[in-house]
């Protein structure tokens, strides 16, 4: 999806929420963007792609979401072919949102109250992603009260497949949710459903996190890098060659440096990554200047870049040319 500076949204790609063996037989392609026309009348400043729906953020604030609604799911009754956008029900009604991240069936919110930033998550509890010590489901956004009870102050949130990360606004970073391949950074593969400290970070503050399918990058104010989780296709950016069992994609239970992007001059302000790691996992890293470096699988030009004949990865960042002309 696409966002212009006018509030409109533009969609590509493969119209559906489903696949054949959920019985949804969506196969249309839109290979070129089209106007959303549902939301042509909401002002739109954020989407959030999650699987089986979407939500868009309104310049006022307000959450809307489509697809995947039946039941009661995301706060509306609707059918899995409604195309209509549906304001999120419930405790978010009157309070403006600022952000909103999507991973697998839920949804993460961060909100602007007069007592200060909190998040709401809604959908799916499997593997305690929706950080309330439980993993059932909420049809409804629920308060985290747990960033509470740690006295801190949430400024950005980011969900991954299946668990969830913030930064608050000391810096220190939360994770909870499912922690195989150590995508929680605890130094272990348990998972978490109430939203935890990364003691191992303690000495950096944060600005940035990111989370995608079992993978986490950490972006300090510095500009260091930090990742950890599922090693899959060198996504991680630690390429220092295999482990003592001779595995070259190492899982990473605690955060360690991305020293590969030190070697790039300039300070990270921003990291995406893919949200697969069994498709053929990659990363992007954007610098103070704008530039784009990118690592990990390759086979299918996902990164942009050559590689190597025979190869299918890159282990270090590399520069993308962007042609905005």
């Amino acid at each position: 999806m696409l966002i212009s500076d006018a509030g409109h949204v533009y969609a590509f790609g493969k119209e559906s929420f489903g696949e054949a063996e959920y019985g949804v037989q969506g196969t249309k392609l839109v290979s070129t963007p089209q106007l959303v026309e549902s939301l042509r009348n909401i002002f739109v400043v954020q989407a959030a792609i999650g699987n089986f729906f979407t939500a868009v953020l309104s310049r006022e604030g307000r959450v809307y979401t489509f697809s995947w609604g039946n039941d009661g799911k995301l706060g509306h009754q609707t059918e899995p072919n409604d195309l209509e956008p549906h304001p999120l029900l419930g405790a978010l009604e009157n309070i403006p949102v600022v952000q909103i991240a999507a991973g697998y069936c839920y949804l993460l919110a961060l909100a602007c109250q007069p007592s200060g930033m909190s998040v709401y998550s809604v959908g799916c509890g499997l593997g305690g992603k929706l950080g309330h010590g439980s993993r059932t489901d909420e049809k409804y956004p629920r308060l985290i009260e747990q960033f509470q009870t740690l006295t801190l102050q949430p400024m950005v949130v980011a969900a991954g497949a299946w668990h969830a990360a913030v930064v608050g606004q000391d810096g220190r970073v939360c994770t909870w949710g499912w922690g195989r391949y150590g995508c929680l950074g605890h130094g272990n593969e348990e998972c978490e459903s109430v939203p935890k400290v990364v003691e191992a970070l303690s000495n950096v503050k944060a600005v940035h996190v990111a989370t995608g399918d079992y993978t986490t990058f950490v972006v300090s104010d510095d500009g260091d890098v930090y990742s950890f989780g599922c090693g899959e296709s060198s996504s991680l950016g630690h390429n220092a060659g295999a482990d003592a069992q001779g595995n070259r994609h190492a899982n990473v239970l605690s955060p360690e440096l991305v020293t590969s992007l030190k070697q790039v001059k300039e300070r990270v302000v921003q990291i995406s990554l893919t949200n697969s790691i069994y498709w053929n996992a990659h990363t992007f890293a954007l610098t103070e200047s704008g530039k784009l470096y990118a690592f990990g699988a390759g086979d299918k030009g996902q990164l942009g870049t050559e590689i190597v004949d025979n190869q299918s990865e890159r282990g270090n960042p590399e520069p993308v040319d962007v042609d905005l002309s």
